[in-house]
């Protein structure tokens, strides 16, 4: 890892470029349903902090405060899948929106696409926003039922040139169980991408793991509801858990 490089109290970023994956729950807040101002703005301000570092910033949203997949047998799965893809359409709109009156220059593409509201996922023209010092939001997940956002987040950080994920959760690292019920969990502060794999952790689905694994992405495990954390994960800050 790069040596941590502190200047005048504030720490330089380790990392070029990232790739922020935040579930649509956080934008909730304590509401658990919707989307919560007051956080969302929170959520952009800590993005804007990096960005303003000079990291080149992409974020993957989940939609889990609008809808958590089937509520009955009589739907089939990939209809589901989509209308889920279409929640995280609405949390990057919001993203984007509370970026845009926070005066940051912001694109959000989706993957189904739906013009009016957003680009469609092109990569040369993400990478050209990225370039440029917009942050991109990806909405839509991958554009195919039967996916989950993490494989949507491992697949645009491969894509995008990332170097890291930043799996921003409610939880504040990777245990090997549930530490909500179990006191004696144990945290694991690093760990191999194969770990993950042949443990089944659950820190993101197996698919998303293996392509991080073979692309060579880290992933940086960290819980976001404390203030600062993004920028400590990007400053090399032993946080939460590391992937590598």
């Amino acid at each position: 890892m790069t040596e941590i490089i502190v200047m005048g109290g504030c720490m330089k970023p380790i990392y070029k470029r990232v790739l922020l994956k935040i579930s649509g729950e956080v934008l909730a807040g304590d509401k658990g349903f919707g989307i919560d101002p007051v956080v969302t703005r929170n959520v952009c301000e800590q993005i804007k902090e990096i960005h303003d570092m000079g990291v080149e910033v992409a974020v993957v949203v989940g939609g889990g405060n609008f809808w958590r997949g089937r509520t009955s047998g009589d739907m089939d799965r990939a209809t589901a899948d989509y209308m889920g893809m279409l929640a995280t359409v609405m949390n990057a709109m919001a993203l984007q929106d509370t970026f845009r009156s926070m005066g940051v220059q912001v694109r959000a593409q989706t993957a189904l696409e739906i013009k009016e509201v957003a680009e469609p996922y092109a990569r040369l023209r993400a990478l050209t926003h990225l370039e440029h010092g917009d942050i991109v939001i990806f909405g839509g997940g991958t554009g195919s039922p039967f996916f989950t956002t993490d494989t949507a987040a491992a697949l645009r950080a491969t894509e995008m040139g990332a170097e890291v994920i930043l799996l921003a959760k409610n939880v504040d690292a990777v245990y090997d169980s549930d530490p909500a019920t179990n006191p004696d969990a144990k945290k694991f502060d690093e760990m191999t991408h194969m770990d993950v794999i042949e443990k089944d952790l659950k820190v993101m689905d197996l698919t998303a793991a293996t392509l991080c694994k073979d692309n060579n992405i880290k992933i940086h495990v960290f819980a976001l509801a404390e203030g600062g954390n993004i920028k400590r994960a990007v400053c090399g800050e032993k946080i939460g858990t590391l992937i590598k």
